[in-house]
């Protein structure tokens, strides 16, 4: 729905019914609608970021099984989909736009690699805002990042998350 209709106004998405809520900010949150679901009940939003911060406190609230598989939702940066062409739209912007798609076949197996170590290590992919870091930056994650605890990583990805989320819905609703 929202590639077919554009932005629309704040007004004009508290207005949504619920099925239309979901069709326009569904993918807000990597292949996780339950999230505009449940937050289409805390309508009407004063602004983009009332909606941004009662998205994000669905996610908060949700239990921790919701929480991972919606970090499991989330795309291995350079991976097998990038590679095959099968991300959403949305994942194949941001990670145009740090530079991802032209990358050097050595660039493709360090990726490979920090992702097989970050998922052996988490069991679930790396997550970084890639609209807000270029490739040397997104390298410099993993390695900082691989130290973590599961607990810290859980969090930060649901921080990183919650960027991403924000610069989707900017792009979908006029400010």
């Amino acid at each position: 729905m929202n590639n077919v209709i554009g932005k629309l106004t704040i007004e004009q998405v508290n207005k949504l019914d619920q099925r239309e809520f979901v069709a326009f900010l569904g993918g807000v949150f990597e292949s996780s609608p339950w999230v505009a679901e449940a937050s289409w009940f805390n309508r009407p939003f004063g602004s983009v970021t009332e909606l941004h911060t009662a998205m994000c406190d669905v996610v908060q609230s949700a239990g921790s099984p919701q929480q991972e598989a919606l970090i499991c939702a989330h795309p291995d940066l350079v991976g097998r989909a990038a590679l095959a062409g099968t991300l959403t739209p949305a994942s194949m912007r941001e990670q145009a736009s740090a530079g991802l798609d032209r990358l050097t076949l050595e660039e493709v197996s360090k990726f490979e690699e920090l992702n097989r170590a970050y998922r052996g290590r988490f069991g679930f992919p790396f997550v970084i805002c890639v609209r807000e870091n270029k490739k040397e930056a997104i390298l410099s994650g993993f390695s900082t990042r691989l130290t973590n605890s599961r607990e810290a990583e859980v969090e930060k990805a649901l921080e990183e998350i919650a960027k991403i989320a924000r610069l989707r819905l900017e792009e979908l609703i006029e400010q």
